[in-house]
């Protein structure tokens, strides 16, 4: 799934999309994306100043819209909604992400219930673990 497939799903758009492309999908069920670490993203000169490192709640943001990609894929009514994270459990931060580096996303859904849906998810960099947790969320249409 490239840029503008993902752009038709999710309502994220620069500097706030994290997934720069889709590499596995199981609509409905689970989706493997990846987030080029780009030297100029607007956290780098903040974040910390000569010592970038990737914010971790964007890295929770960065799983988030796979989880939402995964969910939304599977049906395309949905394509648009707004997924609107409402928890993490156990969300772990395991190695620092910086600039020139590649994020490797993966999120499954878990299950449904009461609109509630929750994911597993797991961030890798270059097959070393970056981030994992669970993932809670509801979707909703977008409003005008």
């Amino acid at each position: 799934m490239n840029r503008d497939q993902i752009e038709a799903l999710l309502p994220h758009r620069e500097p706030f999309l994290f997934v720069d492309e889709v590499t596995e999908l199981e609509p409905g069920a689970s989706a493997t994306a990846v987030h080029h670490v780009r030297d100029d993203a607007f956290w780098t000169r903040g974040h910390f100043p000569g010592h970038p490192v990737m914010p971790g709640v964007l890295i929770a943001e960065a799983l988030a819209q796979t989880a939402a990609i995964a969910a939304m894929s599977g049906d395309a009514a949905l394509a648009g909604n707004v997924v609107y994270l409402v928890g993490f459990d156990k969300l772990r931060f395991r190695r620092p992400v910086r600039p020139g580096e590649t994020l490797t996303l993966k999120a499954s859904l878990q299950g449904v219930r009461r609109g509630l849906v929750t994911f597993t998810a797991s961030a890798t960099v270059d097959g070393e673990r970056a981030a994992n947790g669970t993932l809670m969320a509801v979707m909703a249409p977008r409003e005008a």
